[in-house]
């Protein structure tokens, strides 16, 4: 699978906004939109809950991005713990980065953390499946569904640079989609630097 065509549109931004401080590729899975911004010189930390995860990331790393190594690092974090209500263990409490990016992953008990740990004038980078998805396949679950509008909501006192919501033709359909549609959202948004 490939990196979303959604991270080609902020290439240059996140050039100017890593100056300060990493991108954080949340939930990275296969960590295939960190590496493709790995690939263009832009720092990035892979976080995810599977070590096994991280560890497959970091052969890729060691083996296709010699020059890029000192500009990954990796972390093992459960950003659904349940003891959110304690300041001092909420995952990104404390933390800076000048993106973070999220794709395919939805737990929205993060989005104000998400939007603190970002630096003023850093971006956030979104893109889920919405309510109209399970008509196309999974995932079918309300939990980790966007309703309409509702990315759009969450950002609204920031800068929104560029913002989607509908059905589109995904080369990268899963396997039970026979249709080759997926319903999603997306997002490039900066916040403001006050």
């Amino acid at each position: 699978m490939s990196h979303s065509p959604l991270l080609e549109k902020t290439v240059e931004l996140l050039h100017e906004a890593t100056m300060q401080a990493p991108v954080l590729d949340l939930a990275c899975g296969s960590g295939r939109n960190g590496l493709y911004l790995l690939n263009q010189n832009i720092p990035v930390v892979f976080a995810d809950i599977k070590e096994s995860a991280l560890e497959q990331i970091e052969s890729t790393v060691n083996r296709h991005y010699c020059e890029e190594k000192s500009t990954a690092n990796f972390w093992q974090v459960d950003f659904e713990q349940d003891s959110f209500e304690q300041e001092e263990l909420k995952p990104l409490a404390g933390k800076s980065f000048s993106a973070i990016i999220v794709f395919r992953y939805l737990h929205r008990p993060l989005f104000e953390q998400i939007k603190q740990a970002v630096i003023p004038g850093g971006y956030v980078v979104y893109e889920t499946f919405t309510v109209d998805q399970p008509q196309f396949g999974r995932p079918k679950n309300p939990n980790f569904l966007l309703n309409h509008g509702e990315l759009a909501k969450l950002f609204s006192d920031w800068d929104i640079i560029y913002s989607f919501e509908g059905v589109i033709d995904a080369k990268n359909a899963d396997a039970n989609n026979e249709s080759g549609k997926q319903a999603i959202a997306q997002i490039i948004a900066r916040k403001p630097l006050f």
